[in-house]
């Protein structure tokens, strides 16, 4: 169930900061693992001061509440398009030939804004800020240009990457009867889904040049455009479909997805231009082992195969849902995308922590911080774990509610809700694994070279996935294929977990274990409470807005209770954040007066 272009983000994602790219192949710079400086910070070789850090700290806070908010925003932006999409084509035959279509988006932002692309290129550019930081003394303000790692790897990645996807792109659009072929052998009339599958296959090119936009820009501790692309990206979408679907149908939407895909990129250009800039296509007149340290990692095939792997078979869970419901009653398909999409909404806010401080596991990592970085991701564990277990307490008791309240209009139908709302209720059992592996993952690829273990992990998931949705499809159907998803991502997680600790940073893994193991038990206590409670109240908005007070009351009573720790320290830090917030307006009103 890892769809990764839902409302959010799809960001992240939030991300999520979530991705990352190619490391340099040679050994890290133990540089510190500061934001970008100016020149003369770079050159001063002066210590950070505590009001530095404290400074940074407060930087990282501040972007995290604004990737939040525009986080949020796309979240209510990709509502009101999965709204549209069920009001105008309902749970039926072209909305299933949509979301085939939908495919190949899905598969190209994990692998080119969240996975693959993040996971290769914040790595990249954090080795290179690193560099340009300890390479700077003694130079000119033109000889810092001219050989300024960034602009280097930007001259010499980008360009190949445009004219690679260009021709992935071009080869789907042309061969989108095969396409379909594979995805839904099962579907009885494939011509719509080709047509609108020949339209989606541009995102391939225009999810590429965003993500790699996003990934430059998080390094730089830029966060606010790569935050902003969902909701250009659904904004795209809606305007699109409301403007041509009487003309068009279904295929509105397809086109809509297109043109999101291109927005997605222009919203972040200037920022690019501004922070990163284009470079020359090599360091001229440097040695040549500086222009082979500086060329892309993206060609170096043992570099980006991991990466390339891990999320590939990550989203080839999506893959195996569709063809497994292809065969299915028509509105199968549509169902478990609907269903996904809320079922999602806990885990993709609760990775916007992972999003904003990957930046900053990935440079403690280049800087051979490992004790910071141990620190970061248990923590990080641990608010992401407490974050998405309270929204699966709430999505898994409200379920009908939920669901009636969001899509029971116009084509879709009160049959539609109960379908929906059952099979939410089953991907919800594996949404603390959805997040783990998202929050899991992003260590294992800030080292200086990729592992397969991540890959190794998840392809052990996707088959436990495969083989379990085949066996469970025939006696369960929609609900056969969700429970296989929460098993095989489940899966996955443990063993991230498990290995994260032996291999790349220390983390305590037997405490965090218990950590979640805690928090696992005030959900459930809170999604019991919120099952029993919801159909008492005959209203379903009534209903769902209590629930949205009585299950967060539960989870932290029942936490309290069982003295869950964060759970317990959870008021101490909102506290905290208040008092800083609220000295940080009382200094901006002095400075004003």
């Amino acid at each position: 169930m890892t769809d990764t272009t839902p409302w959010r983000r799809p960001a992240v994602a939030a991300t999520e900061v979530a991705a990352t790219a190619g490391r340099p192949p040679h050994p890290p710079v133990p540089a510190p693992a500061q934001p970008p400086a100016g020149p003369a910070d770079a050159d001063s070789g002066a210590a950070p001061t505590r009001s530095a850090l404290a400074g940074a700290g407060s930087g990282l806070a501040k972007a995290a509440a604004v990737t939040a908010g525009l986080t949020a925003a796309g979240a209510v932006f990709g509502l009101v398009r999965d709204q549209t999409i069920a009001h105008l084509f309902g749970a039926g035959h072209d909305s299933d030939a949509f979301l085939i279509s939908w495919t190949v988006p899905e598969m190209a932002s994990t692998l080119l804004i969240e996975d693959a692309m993040a996971l290769l290129m914040v790595p990249a550019f954090s080795h290179a800020l690193a560099r340009r930081a300890a390479s700077r003394a003694g130079l000119t303000r033109r000889e810092a240009r001219a050989q300024d790692p960034v602009r280097l790897l930007v001259g010499a990645t980008l360009p190949r990457l445009a004219v690679l996807l260009a021709a992935v792109a071009s080869v789907l659009v042309v061969a989108a009867p095969l396409v379909v072929g594979i995805l839904a052998p099962g579907l009885p009339d494939p011509g719509l889904a080709v047509e609108c599958t020949r339209m989606t296959a541009l995102t391939v090119l225009s999810f590429g040049v965003a993500g790699y936009f996003s990934a430059a820009l998080r390094a730089h501790r830029s966060f606010v455009p790569p935050a902003a692309i969902y909701v250009s990206y659904n904004v795209g979408i809606i305007g699109t479909m409301v403007a041509l679907h009487a003309l068009w149908g279904v295929r509105a939407a397809a086109a809509g997805v297109a043109v999101g895909g291109v927005l997605m990129a222009l919203v972040q250009l200037p920022a690019f231009i501004r922070n990163v800039g284009f470079g020359p296509p090599r360091a001229k007149g440097a040695p040549r082992s500086q222009r082979d340290r500086d060329r892309p990692t993206l060609i170096a095939f043992g570099v980006i195969a991991p990466v390339i792997f891990f999320a590939v078979f990550r989203q080839s869970q999506v893959l195996v849902e569709r063809f497994l419901a292809a065969s299915l009653p028509p509105g199968a398909i549509s169902h478990l995308n609907y269903a996904q999409k809320v079922a999602q909404m806990p885990m993709v806010l609760s990775l916007m922590i992972c999003t904003v401080t990957f930046p900053v596991v990935a440079q403690a990592m280049a800087g051979g911080e490992r004790e910071k970085a141990r620190r970061r991701v248990e923590r990080d564990l641990a608010l992401a774990s407490l974050a998405v277990l309270m929204g699966t307490a709430l999505v898994i008791g409200y379920a009908p509610q939920i669901i009636q309240v969001l899509f029971e209009r116009g084509a879709f139908t009160h049959q539609d809700t109960l379908a929906t709302a059952s099979v939410m209720r089953v991907y919800g059992l594996g949404l603390l694994g959805h997040c783990l592996v998202g929050a899991l993952s992003r260590p294992f690829f800030s080292t200086a070279r990729p592992t397969w273990f991540p890959a190794l992990a998840m392809g052990a998931g996707l088959l436990v996935n495969i083989v379990a949705g085949a066996f469970a499809v025939g006696w369960w159907g929609t609900y056969g294929i969700a429970a296989a998803n929460a098993a095989g991502i489940s899966t996955t997680a443990v063993l991230l977990l498990t290995g994260l600790g032996t291999r790349i940073i220390a983390i305590q893994v037997r405490r965090v274990a218990v950590s979640i193991g805690r928090l696992s038990v005030a959900a459930f206590a809170a999604c019991v409470t919120g099952w029993i409670a919801g159909p008492m109240i005959p209203d379903p908005l009534v209903s769902a807005a209590l629930g949205c007070l009585l299950v967060p009351a539960m989870f932290g009573a029942t936490g309290m209770a069982i003295r869950a720790l964060e759970v317990t320290a959870l008021p101490g830090q909102i506290a905290q954040l208040t008092a800083q917030l609220t000295s940080q307006l009382t200094q901006r009103f002095r400075n004003v007066r």
